[in-house]
C-alpha cells in the first residue's frame, strides 16, 4: 500500500471517518490527481487548480487543503464538453459559446461536489468546501491543464473527468495537499 493512501487512512481514522476503496490525491505543486483502489495506484491525470494561493477561507478562490469526500456527483449522462451552471446541464457545449463566455473557467462535463471533513478547516462557518461550491470537473480550457488556472476547483480535460467519473463513487476519499508533503507514488 503506498504511503499517500496510509496517511489518508490514518487522517480518516482520526477524524472517526470511514475509508473507501477508491482515494483521490490531489497534488497541488504537482498539479497531478492520482486515484488509488484499494491501497494501489491506477491512474493520474494532469489537472489544474487555484491561481490564487490555496486556502479554506470562503471568498478566497484558493483550493482549500485536507481530507474531503466525493459528496454528489453530477452529470453522469452528458456528453463530453457539455457546460453546467449551478449543477444543471445546460445542454450546451463550450465550444458553443461566444468568446467572452469561453474565456471563463466553465464546469463542463461531469461534476464531483466536495464536502470537507475537517471541522475548523475546510468544514464549518467561513470555511465551508461544500459551501463554497468546490467541485472536481471539467474545463473548456484544457491548454490550462498543469498550471495553476481556476477559481478554487480541481479541473480536469472533458475525457478525464469522465473516466475519473465512472472510477469513483460517491462517499470517496479525496485528500488535497497543498504543500507537497508527500512524495510521488509508485505506481503499482
Amino acid at each position: 500500500m503506498d504511503k499517500i493512501v496510509r496517511r489518508i487512512i490514518r487522517i480518516s481514522d482520526q477524524l472517526s471517518i470511514p475509508t473507501s476503496q477508491s482515494v483521490l490525491y490531489v497534488s497541488v505543486p504537482e498539479q497531478q490527481l492520482y486515484r488509488f483502489h484499494n491501497g494501489l495506484l491506477k491512474d493520474k491525470w494532469v489537472i489544474s487548480t487555484s491561481s490564487n494561493p490555496p486556502s479554506c477561507e470562503e471568498n478566497s478562490n484558493g483550493t482549500p487543503e485536507g481530507l474531503h469526500r466525493i459528496e454528489q456527483k453530477i452529470g453522469g449522462d452528458a456528453k463530453a464538453g457539455t457546460v453546467f451552471f449551478a449543477r444543471v446541464s445546460t445542454g450546451e457545449f463550450f465550444w458553443d459559446f461566444d468568446e467572452a463566455i469561453q474565456e471563463k473557467n466553465l464546469i463542463t462535463s461531469r461534476i464531483m461536489w466536495l464536502k470537507g471533513l475537517e471541522e475548523g478547516k475546510n468544514s464549518g462557518d467561513g470555511v465551508d468546501s461544500f459551501r463554497r461550491y468546490i467541485y472536481i470537473h471539467g474545463t473548456n480550457h484544457e491548454d490550462r491543464l498543469g498550471e495553476p488556472a481556476t477559481g478554487g476547483c480541481v479541473v480536469l480535460g472533458n475525457e478525464d473527468i469522465i473516466r475519473l467519473f465512472d472510477k469513483v463513487e460517491t462517499g470517496s476519499l479525496v485528500y488535497i495537499d497543498t504543500q507537497g508533503e508527500l512524495s510521488e507514488p509508485s505506481k503499482s
